[in-house]
């Protein structure tokens, strides 16, 4: 499980190789692709989809990917916004400032500080992606990057590499608990409630007894009450 987040490896084709700027891929077959942390590639963190999805239309946005970790890889809920809060440029090779420097002035309303601190250093350690998800080292407008940030919790985070490590180690727990809620909400076709969270609390146990594997997961919940009397399964079986 702990692969989704930090591996070595990704799935690539000639096509999307080339876009992520890794070498000796050849051919429209999809294969699996070893050594690809030099190249800002493997786990979830390094997928374009999801940088791309987390960015605004001609440029990166901090506030979306930061938001993005805490709720959907923590399961922070985070206040919406209030709606007068005016919003940034779309082209970051248009204005003086960099994203970040926007986004740190934009934030300074007293309002939005202190939900904003919970989050945009996710984001920030994420800016050595462009707005659909290439590597670089400068903005549009050729500007140096800043991947450095201070987190809610003190801790100190540089770039995506740093970003994982803090996710797996010190948030780890919080991780693995997202990632079981998830899966169970998924399987079971209905949102997690109170009368699951003993069944989240074994998944969570045999996941760490068995190494993190999916399989422990999925068994918890095959095996659960929740999931042999799942409403509607009667009609599932007859049909």
């Amino acid at each position: 499980m702990l692969e989704l987040f930090d591996t070595d490896h990704t799935f690539l084709n000639e096509r999307l190789a080339q876009f992520y700027g890794i070498p000796g891929v050849k051919g429209e077959e999809w294969r699996r692709v070893n050594g690809v942390k030099q190249y800002g590639r493997g786990g979830i963190l390094g997928l374009s989809a999801t940088l791309a999805k987390q960015s605004g239309a001609s440029r990166t946005s901090p506030i979306l990917r930061g938001d993005w970790v805490s709720e959907v890889l923590l399961g922070e809920k985070i206040p919406r916004p209030p709606k007068d809060v005016p919003l940034l440029p779309e082209d970051e090779s248009t204005e003086a400032l960099t994203v970040r420097q926007l986004t740190e002035k934009h934030i300074s309303d007293p309002r939005c500080a202190g939900c904003h601190a919970r989050f945009d250093g996710f984001g920030y350690a994420l800016e050595g992606y462009d707005a659909i998800g290439r590597l670089r080292t400068r903005d549009l407008a050729g500007r140096s990057l800043d991947t450095q940030a201070i987190l809610f919790d003190g801790s100190s985070v540089n770039g995506a590499d740093d970003l994982r490590h803090y996710l797996l180690t010190k948030r780890r727990d919080d991780v693995v608990q997202q990632f079981c809620r998830k899966l169970l909400g998924y399987a079971l076709g209905r949102s997690v409630i109170l009368s699951d969270r003993p069944l989240l609390t074994e998944m969570q146990a045999q996941l760490r007894k068995n190494g993190y594997r999916i399989s422990a997961a999925f068994e918890t919940i095959v095996q659960s009450k929740q999931f042999l009397e799942i409403r509607g399964h009667d009609a599932i079986v007859q049909e």
